[in-house]
């Protein structure tokens, strides 16, 4: 007879063998590439200056893609994540600016984002909407609010709590780091461990892997689909408070992407837009590749519209590949 112990080990070895599988195979060996690449055809990308650049840009993308990841492993999809994110920091800089201190202010904008997460995945799990519907309609609202709330006008960001994750400083001397980077790490380590060490991450697995043998086995699929929303909220807000820190303005029309580059990072990270595989590692080195190749292509003097090519053409790629694993896993 096995114990309760015997019979949720094997459970988390498959869930850290679903984050890790071979999803992180390919993002790692074309980001490996794009750097060998950049490196030969430019004097500047390999360098430590334009390490600590890259690492920079990919923060609030990065931070993003992050929650989108969540959400993506249960078969769903977020088109709202970065009009929650904007909308949390016009509300953060304006409350900082002129009522209340940063601190207070930087709890509300974060707690408002967290809402809006429970507030889609309400939708989601209660009145059964597809996600795609749900945030697409979040993010026209959200688009709109955040124009309406800001008037067309952007706020300046007052200096101290709201622009600490944009503070710099340096390791032994050279390298230059920001408290931003730290947030990244531990957010990254903490996800990381909630998805392959803890039973709620192997119920998002099991519940985008097959909704229907999930609430057979037990799963309360309508709580696990909610709690995902929530805390992808949550981590849309700590995007907002690294955008504040990159850009100490907050600007209606800002990263009006950037849900797309989010999804975009993911896809080429190794997580299935059909749900159940893939996880944190894949998408950090996503979105280092997205970053990565924006980077260098600027640096090559390449336009970015051919930017944005290359990277729908890895988008398409990425997704072609999911097909053919799954069909041949099926």
């Amino acid at each position: 007879m096995t114990s309760e112990g015997d019979t949720a080990r094997p459970s988390a070895r498959t869930a850290v063998a679903r984050a890790f599988g071979n999803s992180a195979a390919g993002p790692l060996a074309a980001l490996i590439i794009a750097v060998i690449v950049f490196s030969a055809v430019t004097d500047t990308f390999f360098t430590i200056d334009n390490a600590s650049l890259i690492v920079e840009q990919f923060l609030v993308v990065g931070t993003l893609a992050l929650g989108q990841t969540l959400i993506i492993l249960t078969a769903g999809i977020d088109l709202a994540n970065a009009a929650i994110m904007v909308l949390g920091t016009l509300v953060i800089a304006r409350l900082g600016q002129h009522a209340l201190p940063g601190g207070l202010a930087l709890v509300i904008g974060m707690l408002l984002c967290t809402a809006i997460g429970a507030v889609s995945g309400t939708l989601v799990t209660r009145l059964r909407l597809p996600p795609f519907i749900v945030t697409l309609g979040v993010l026209s609202v959200l688009t709109a609010t955040g124009q309406l709330f800001a008037n067309g006008q952007s706020f300046s960001v007052p200096s101290g709590v709201l622009t600490l994750l944009g503070e710099r400083s340096y390791l032994f001397g050279r390298i230059e780091v920001t408290y931003g980077m730290g947030v990244a790490v531990v957010l990254i380590a903490g996800l990381w461990f909630l998805l392959t060490q803890t039973s709620w991450g192997r119920n998002v697995y099991a519940v985008g892997d097959d909704e229907e043998a999930a609430r057979l086995t037990g799963i309360n699929n309508r709580r696990t689909l909610l709690s995902a929303y929530v805390l992808a909220g949550f981590v849309y807000a700590i995007a907002a408070w690294q955008a504040l820190g990159r850009i100490p303005n907050a600007d209606p029309n800002a990263f009006q992407t950037g849900n797309l580059d989010s999804i975009t990072a993911v896809v080429i990270g190794g997580t299935s837009l059909f749900g159940g595989r893939g996880g944190i590692p894949g998408t950090v080195l996503g979105a280092l590749v997205v970053t990565v190749l924006t980077n260098g292509l600027t640096q090559a003097g390449i336009d970015s519209l051919y930017q944005q090519v290359a990277t729908g053409i890895l988008v398409i790629v990425a997704v072609a590949v999911d097909r053919v694993v799954r069909r041949r896993a099926a």
